[in-house]
C-alpha cells in the first residue's frame, strides 16, 4: 500500500492526514449484515413461490445468488481496504478527502467555496456514534463519513467559523 496511507499511533499520517476509528468496519459490515439479510429473504421467497414465477425463476434465483456474493466480498474485503485507504485533513484553506476501495479518489474543496455545513448520522452510525460532514459548494456536494460525533460536529463548527470569517472580511 502507498506511503500516504500509513499512519502514526495518534492515527496521522506523515502529510497531516486523519485516519478513521476502526469501529468504521464494524459498522460497514452492519449494514452490509442488514442489505444481505433483505436479499437472503427475497431469495427465500423466490425458492419458495417458484412455481408461481414460471420463466423466471432462475433468472431471479442467479440475481440473487449474485447479490449475495457480492455483499459478502462487501461484507469481508471491502470494509478493511476502505478503512485503511480512506483518509482527511480539513486544513485551514481547504479540506482534503482521499478515499477508494479499487481506485484512489482525491477531492479537494476551498473552504471559501463551501456554502453549507451539515452533520448527518443515519441510524447505523448512530448505534456507533458516528456521523458524515456534508459540505455544500456551487460546484456540488462532498463529504467527510464514518468521523465520530465529536469530531464530526468539532469540523462543522470550524468550517462554519470560517465561513463566517471570510464573509466578514469580504464585507
Amino acid at each position: 500500500m502507498a506511503r500516504e496511507f500509513d499512519v502514526n499511533e495518534e492515527g496521522v499520517t506523515s502529510e497531516g492526514y486523519k485516519a478513521l476509528h476502526p469501529k468504521v468496519k464494524t459498522a460497514m459490515r452492519v449494514g452490509t449484515l442488514i442489505f444481505l439479510a433483505i436479499s437472503l429473504a427475497l431469495l427465500s421467497l423466490t425458492i419458495i413461490f417458484g412455481d408461481a414465477l414460471g420463466g423466471l425463476f432462475w433468472p431471479l434465483l442467479l440475481l440473487f445468488v449474485l447479490i449475495t456474493v457480492i455483499a459478502l466480498v462487501d461484507l469481508t474485503i471491502v470494509p478493511i481496504v476502505f478503512y485503511a485507504r480512506y483518509r482527511y485533513n480539513v486544513g485551514e484553506d481547504r479540506i482534503d478527502v482521499l478515499r477508494g476501495v479499487l481506485t484512489i479518489r482525491h477531492t479537494v474543496v476551498p473552504i471559501e467555496r463551501i456554502h453549507q455545513v451539515e452533520v448527518k448520522r443515519g441510524p447505523i452510525n448512530n448505534m456507533f456514534g458516528l456521523a458524515n460532514v456534508t459540505i455544500t459548494t456551487a460546484g456540488g456536494v462532498s463529504s467527510i463519513e464514518y468521523l465520530e460525533l465529536s469530531e464530526a460536529e468539532s469540523i462543522a463548527d470550524r468550517l462554519n467559523e470560517k465561513i463566517v470569517s471570510i464573509l466578514k472580511e469580504r464585507e
